[in-house]
């Protein structure tokens, strides 16, 4: 079998589309205090996934070389632990949560970073799979439960276990797994959408310690969860079996979209619960969903809040002492996009609005306090690579949708049998 890592395969040629643009060396800091602040088995797993949707267009050995050092520590920490049989990748308080470094596990085992280092990376996805399948607690529908502790539904868990599944479905041809990160995705919905809302999801739905809130970053890591397990399913083997659930998981990604956008300020960013204006200011959750809003357009052709996207994206990287005031109606044409990328060292993200000069997104939402303002957020710093990875996929496609809002049919392009780990296209000959 010959391996071939193929760059945005996909993807048509197009000229660059010059805009207001994070520079490469922004990006390493960016990049950098991402790798300085994640400590926590979510953090892993988001820092994996934005490091694969930033670097997979331009392979090389450095790119992945981090995503497999995520993937080496946490299966060497596992093996320390002298435990057997099913249990989570590491050990935390969420039954969710560690399924997020599960993509990670699986890319090292299927490119063959066992052979060099002698870890059981199949062994470690195996367990974790076990795990939520044995030993996590279900409602009575199958949801899995989001805590070790309590049966708890919480929206960002959509971000965590389905994408996990999904990858290890199609990695094994195990087309039950497969189905069952969508079964995950629809039970979460059918529990957290508030149809009373406008359909923004609940945060914490069941157990003790409710949040019926609608928080922001909750409603991203929802919407990007799906937009994920989509393009696992659209770009694999399966893509024929699963037309129906692909035109849910589009059409669930596109009413979140519209749920949200209805809240976005003028001045770019979401409150910390979307429609709550007594909570602060939140980048965070803006930047994740926004990254959604170009992948649903790659994906699903569907390009309704794009123009939206864009002012949000060009508020997030204004410059410092801009006041930025955006037209919060999605069909407005995007401005111009004529700048160039904005300027910055090796060492620092400076004259920016919404970072700090050691290049922490900035303001957000304290990633373990979720009702509290923070600082130094690794899960920003990821969501930020991720809205940058998209953004760049959107204008290697032709920016599609950046004048006008419209909707059109999903379109599937199949180039000899092909399957996508998280954003990074094998062919398999």
């Amino acid at each position: 079998m010959v391996l071939f890592f193929v760059a945005g395969l996909l993807l048509g040629l197009y000229g660059q589309v010059r805009a207001q643009n994070l520079a490469s060396a922004q990006i390493s800091v960016i990049s950098e205090r991402l790798a300085q602040g994640a400590v926590h088995s979510w953090e892993y797993g988001v820092r994996a996934e934005a490091l694969l949707e930033l670097n997979a267009q331009t392979y090389s050995v450095v790119a992945l070389g981090e995503v497999f050092t995520i993937a080496h520590n946490i299966v060497v920490a596992r093996s320390l632990s002298n435990i057997t049989g099913p249990q989570p990748l590491i050990a935390d308080t969420s039954a969710g949560d560690p399924a997020s470094i599960g993509v990670s596990v699986l890319l090292a085992n299927w490119t063959g970073q066992g052979a060099l280092d002698g870890l059981d990376y199949a062994g470690a996805a195996q367990d974790q799979l076990h795990y939520l399948f044995q030993n996590v607690s279900k409602t009575k529908d199958g949801a899995f439960s989001h805590r070790v502790d309590q049966l708890q539904l919480w929206s960002d868990s959509v971000y965590m276990v389905p994408p996990f599944l999904a990858y290890y479905g199609v990695l094994t041809q195990n087309q039950t797994i497969l189905g069952e990160a969508y079964t995950q995705i629809r039970l979460y919905r059918k529990y957290l959408r508030d149809t009373a809302a406008g359909n923004l999801w609940k945060h914490i739905q069941l157990g003790q310690g409710v949040d019926d809130g609608h928080w922001s970053t909750g409603n991203a890591w929802a919407a990007a969860g799906m937009i994920r397990v989509l393009g696992t399913i659209q770009r694999s083997s399966y893509t024929s079996s699963f037309k129906s659930q692909q035109n849910d998981l589009a059409h669930w990604v596109h009413e979140i979209h519209g749920a949200m956008y209805s809240h976005i300020n003028s001045n770019g960013l979401f409150y910390n619960y979307a429609d709550n204006n007594t909570t602060f200011y939140d980048a965070s959750s803006t930047a994740l969903l926004a990254s959604t809003v170009y992948r649903l357009s790659l994906l699903g052709n569907i390009h309704t809040y794009i123009p939206l996207a864009e002012q949000v994206r060009k508020a997030l990287l204004a410059s410092a002492g801009t006041i930025v005031s955006i037209a919060t109606t999605s069909t407005m044409p995007a401005p111009s996009t004529t700048s160039t990328a904005l300027a910055g060292t090796g060492t620092t993200v400076s004259g920016l609005l919404h970072f700090t000069p050691e290049g922490w997104l900035t303001p957000v939402v304290n990633p373990y306090s979720y009702g509290v303002q923070g600082s130094d957020s690794p899960e920003a710093q990821a969501f930020i690579l991720e809205l940058q990875a998209a953004w760049r996929d959107w204008v290697a496609d032709g920016a599609q949708g950046a004048n006008s809002a419209r909707e059109a049919r999903p379109h599937v392009l199949m180039i000899g049998v092909i399957l996508v780990l998280p954003w990074l296209m094998f062919v398999i000959t």
